[in-house]
């Protein structure tokens, strides 16, 4: 009976949010099939953690990125330490999802900037996702379970890095 009540309510909650775990599935799997077995399992821990989910503690997409997030990154290393060849370099079309709806202009500082973001560890990448998602640096500090000042830190020194590596490829 508890079951039905969490998947009457936890359904349409998913369906409303599917978006942000096919951003996730995209920052983080290369291939098709390895996206869409990143957004099965996300989905899957999804609802084995949602009897926890209080929403009073935090809205919904926030507990879902952060949820989704650990999934994503734990996937990685997991996949990484198995095998590095199954990865593809970052394209555009992974990356189209982030930041609207609409397709990004496939010019060289896109491109250029999809391959600034592959560069980056998995926490620094689920960062830049949730500050192209615009989100605030307290929403990211709690998803990501840092401070606001490491937040503001980290995007700063990522601005930074980008910068200089932007520079040098204009140069």
């Amino acid at each position: 009976m508890i079951e039905r009540n969490h998947q009457q309510h936890f359904e349409p909650l998913l369906r409303e949010h599917r978006r942000l775990i096919a951003k996730v599935a995209s920052v983080y799997a290369r291939g098709s099939e390895d996206r869409r077995d990143l957004e099965q399992e996300i989905c899957v821990q999804l609802w084995r953690a949602f009897p926890a989910f209080d929403p009073a503690r935090a809205k919904f997409s926030t507990w879902l990125y952060r949820i989704a997030l650990n999934v994503a990154i734990s996937q990685v290393r997991r996949v990484a330490s198995r095998d590095d060849s199954r990865f593809e370099p970052l394209d555009v079309h992974h990356l189209e999802t982030i930041g609207g709806d609409a397709a990004p202009e496939q010019d060289e500082r896109l491109v250029a900037l999809y391959a600034f973001i592959e560069e980056l560890d998995p926490l620094n990448r689920a960062l830049i996702l949730l500050y192209l998602e615009d989100r605030s640096y307290a929403e990211m500090a709690d998803v990501l379970g840092i401070s606001e000042t490491n937040v503001a830190t980290k995007i700063g020194r990522i601005k930074q890095k980008l910068r200089s590596q932007m520079a040098a490829t204009e140069a």
